[in-house]
């Protein structure tokens, strides 16, 4: 068997165990010890899956409690100024309490200090804690959790790989928080932290060590290009005999290859998945000295591997390098999959048909194992018949008839421009609605979603479970709904929402409404922290059936005179945030689903809801790595949203909310999807990312900056809310700006919500006043 390599694994558990006891532990419910306890667990029967499937080589260091940039940071003493004062609070060292005071703020003890910034990893979902630096940043080995993992699994009997994320990699996604340097300087002073890691873990006795450089497969300038051979060189000292993986993935080398190929490592990782074709012109280049890691299974998505396919490539790299130098593995880490498809029972929310088209993270081990078994040539009788099976399921899906639905097909190839724009221009628009909704200054809103508390959660689970009737159910819904409206109008907010009580996320609750969608019971992925989603499978063509939001917006609505704002997902954050097809082009399903979402804005408008928020805080995580390929992207992404959102009166006015993204290279597009009004993330920056609104480009249609991160516990006050609005006010002329949280209050509770909104309310009725 061809040597397999796994680069990185799920870490929650197969059941959400370690979600559950951070948050027990946050809430001082459950010990630290039992939290590590769990942590422990969830390390330990991954490693032993891994070796249970034969892998050569299993990765440690790839578990984290919240996220593995954070985790770095804390190893190499990369903490904030403004944390030293929780040094003595908490434990006076580098603690576990420290590392979620980073992730998630502190406010207890007379200490008040907020949490890092977020945003996503690379043009994934995931989201990790970005990295702060300073002209004087040092460097420091504060943490050895590298080494602790390492010995951890070799006390079971089991050699794993440490994995780390690469220095150059980690500074490019930091960002500098004064003027008047680059970050990328700082690499002489954190590669001698780098050296000493990978000394310690070669006197160890580890054999491989993963170095995570993903920016090799990016447009990066000429001066990282540099660095690249020198920081190799150095790690490649410190490790003496330990051999050194250099690992790329969710794109292309492109121009970056030879650089690659000729890294001073052992074996060198490319992604076959996202950069199927770069195969032919590496092969010419790699040197004799050189292994090559194929990522042939996909890292990112749900669908079976199609093995005649992967063989092809497989062999064609064993012809040029010969089996000792072809690993075998994953294109990228498994951490954006589900666990196990194993537990997935419900024949009616995932039917066995298209069940029979997946594999999730423990199915992709063996998929992995069956390709290194069936490229080395002796195959065994089981491992042929997986062969056999892989094709029949390969044929199943191309001719099935759940997929194919030709009159969605028809209305999908006949947008025309004219569907994807507004009647007037934004001006008129604006004047229109203000005349409808005479709202005031500095107008107050939230961006959907209140408090899901346990009895909302509850009520959900026993409606499916048939412990409680449809009719109990929707009591409770409406009960809490007329509660949230009568809160919002006593704390005066101006456009109000129906708080999203249905609701079980975002993207999974249209999806369940939306005929060519498949749902998991336990398909659940991490998206930051303790936060977990469950994506639907996007497996056919998509269209909608019937009304999917009407009933409870315009139930709100009734309650009160204060306009109500029916919530939507936008077509292309439905598209990322789902597994989706790959068997036709993504725009196509995007146009698709663009158009479900337009017929359910137009049913709102029909039941009197004239305030409509479709959410894309994905479009900007979906543009592509390399610039080259941006544009094209763009172009059907922002179009889908108009085609969701233009064919409505001019006095119907449509929001948009973005989230955790840079926004500064894709400003015009966001600007030319049109929306009445837009929100967006900004109190963890300070403000900061609004400058892309505010620079050169002036953004034209309303800005709703967030004033209060909802990604914390902690409650910001009236004055900090104040400040950030006046910082907003420098930038954005006043008559643009709204005042909202940074995003849907869905995982906060009830009483830190209500202070945060009094807050939020009194700041904006203060810049109404000056």
């Amino acid at each position: 068997m061809l040597t397999t390599n796994n680069l990185g694994y799920p870490r929650v558990g197969p059941f959400r165990e370690l979600k559950k006891a951070n948050e027990a532990y946050w809430a001082k419910k459950i010990t630290q010890e039992e939290l590590l306890n769990t942590a422990k667990s969830i390390r330990e029967a991954n490693w032993k899956l891994q070796q249970e499937n034969g892998f050569t080589l299993i990765p440690s260091n790839d578990f984290s409690f919240y996220d593995q940039v954070l985790d770095l940071s804390l190893t190499i003493g990369a903490v904030p100024a403004r944390y030293q004062s929780l040094l003595n609070k908490i434990d006076g060292e580098y603690s576990l309490d420290l590392y979620f005071a980073l992730a998630r703020g502190f406010q207890a003890e007379g200490v008040d200090v907020t949490a890092m910034e977020m945003t996503k990893w690379f043009d994934t979902n995931y989201h990790y804690m970005v990295p702060e630096f300073t002209k004087n940043q040092e460097f420091k080995l504060t943490s050895e959790k590298f080494l602790k993992e390492y010995n951890e699994a070799k006390s079971l009997g089991i050699e794993t790989k440490p994995v780390l994320i690469g220095p150059i990699t980690y500074l490019l996604l930091g960002k500098e928080k004064e003027e008047g340097f680059d970050r990328i300087d700082l690499i002489e002073r954190l590669l001698p932290v780098y050296e000493e890691i990978v000394s310690k873990l070669a006197a160890a006795g580890a054999q491989y060590i993963q170095i995570d450089e993903p920016y090799l497969a990016l447009d990066i300038d000429e001066k990282v290009k540099g660095l690249y051979k020198m920081v190799f060189e150095k790690l490649n000292a410190a490790a003496g005999d330990t051999k050194l993986i250099a690992t790329t993935y969710f794109e292309a080398l492109k121009d970056n290859e030879d650089l690659a190929l000729n890294l001073p490592v052992h074996a060198l990782h490319i992604d076959l998945v996202r950069g199927e074709d770069q195969l032919d012109t590496i092969l010419a280049k790699v040197p004799a000295s050189l292994t090559l890691s194929l990522g042939v299974v996909e890292g990112r998505n749900i669908w079976k591997n199609d093995y005649e396919k992967s063989l092809g490539k497989i062999q064609q790299a064993v012809d040029t390098l010969g089996k000792d130098r072809v690993w075998i593995a994953p294109a990228s880490s498994l951490l954006h999959v589900p666990f196990d498809l194993d537990n997935e029972k419900n024949e009616e929310s995932l039917p066995a048909e298209v069940k029979n088209w997946l594999a999730f993270a423990k199915q992709k081990l063996a998929e992995v194992k069956d390709l290194a078994v069936l490229a080395d040539g002796e195959v065994d009788a089981e491992t042929e018949k997986r062969f056999e099976s892989n094709k029949a399921a390969a044929e199943s899906r191309r001719t099935s008839p759940l997929i194919h639905k030709p009159e969605v097909k028809t209305r999908t190839s006949n947008i025309t421009d004219d569907d994807a724009k507004r009647t007037s221009l934004f001006a008129d628009r604006k004047s229109a609605q203000q005349e409808k909704f005479n709202l005031p200054a500095f107008a107050t809103t939230t961006i959907g979603s209140f408090p899901q508390t346990k009895d909302v959660r509850k009520w959900r689970a026993d409606l499916k479970k048939g412990a409680i009737s449809q009719e109990e159910y929707d009591k409770a819904i409406a009960e809490e709904t007329e509660n949230t409206i009568r809160l919002q109008e006593q704390l005066d907010i101006d456009v109000l929402v129906h708080g999203e009580f249905e609701r079980n996320d975002m993207v999974e609750y249209f999806g369940e409404q939306l005929a060519g969608y498949a749902f998991t019971q336990y398909g659940w992925v991490q998206s930051y922290g303790s936060r977990c989603v469950k994506p639907p499978v996007i497996y056919g063509d998509v269209y909608r059936p019937q009304d999917m939001t009407v009933r409870w917006s315009s139930y709100a609505q009734s309650l009160t005179e204060r306009p109500v704002k029916g919530m939507l997902t936008g077509p292309v954050t439905i598209l990322q945030w789902s597994f989706v097809r790959n068997d036709q082009p993504r725009s196509t399903t995007t146009y698709q689903i663009a158009l479900a979402i337009l017929d359910e804005v137009q049913a709102l408008e029909k039941a009197g809801i004239k305030i409509i928020q479709i959410d894309e805080p994905a479009i900007r995580e979906g543009l592509p790595l390399r610039k080259a390929d941006q544009k094209d992207y763009l172009n059907w992404a922002v179009r889908a949203f108009r085609v969701s959102s233009s064919n409505v009166e001019d006095d119907t006015q449509i929001h948009t909310h973005m989230c955790y993204s840079e926004f500064n290279n894709v400003i015009e597009d966001i600007a030319a999807m049109d929306a009445d009004v837009i929100t967006i993330e900004t109190s963890r920056s300070q403000m900061k990312l609004l400058n892309a609104f505010a620079g050169d480009f002036k953004y034209p249609n309303d800005i709703g900056p967030g004033v209060y991160d909802i990604h914390s516990p902690r409650v910001p006050s009236t004055e900090e809310m104040v400040e950030l609005l006046r910082k907003a006010k420098a930038v954005v002329p006043a008559a643009q700006l709204w005042v909202n949280p940074d995003c849907g209050l869905k995982t906060r509770a009830w009483p830190e919500t209500k202070a945060a909104l009094e807050s939020m309310v009194e700041a904006a009725k203060i810049l109404r006043a000056e």
